[in-house]
């Protein structure tokens, strides 16, 4: 197995790992759990640490343009919380969705910084 399998399979266990999270926290956020602000806070600091790590080691150089859109859109998606009206329906639901959307914009962000300022750099250099 080479490098880019690796990356590959270790992108998707982090996006599986940012799902599982946001379930699981959004049903302590549910569940008015006093821990859920701490929990959330050690969550969120390991994907943006993952996230670093999938910035430098799994975007090739044809990615990054997809990639860098497909992460604003995310982080539009999640700024315009557009799963409130599952609030309607039921709470958990709407903590779920939310807590994982939010989980996935932590983790993918970095690694959109990461590849923008590779971009950068790359169009100096073409100069």
């Amino acid at each position: 197995m080479n490098m880019e399998q690796i990356a590959r399979y270790a992108f998707i266990a982090f996006v599986f790992l940012a799902v599982i999270m946001g379930l699981v926290v959004g049903y302590m956020d549910y569940a008015d759990d006093p821990n859920t602000t701490d929990t959330n806070s050690y969550v969120t600091l390991i994907l943006l640490i993952l996230g670093i790590i999938i910035g430098f080691i799994t975007i090739t150089s044809k990615e990054v343009m997809p990639f860098l859109i497909a992460t604003i859109a995310l982080i539009v998606a999640a700024s315009a919380n557009v799963w409130y009206p599952l609030n309607t329906i039921h709470a958990l639901l709407y903590e779920w969705a939310a807590y994982i959307l939010n989980y996935i914009v932590a983790f993918a962000a970095p690694a959109a910084v990461i590849n923008a300022v590779k971009s950068v750099f790359a169009m100096t250099k073409e100069k």
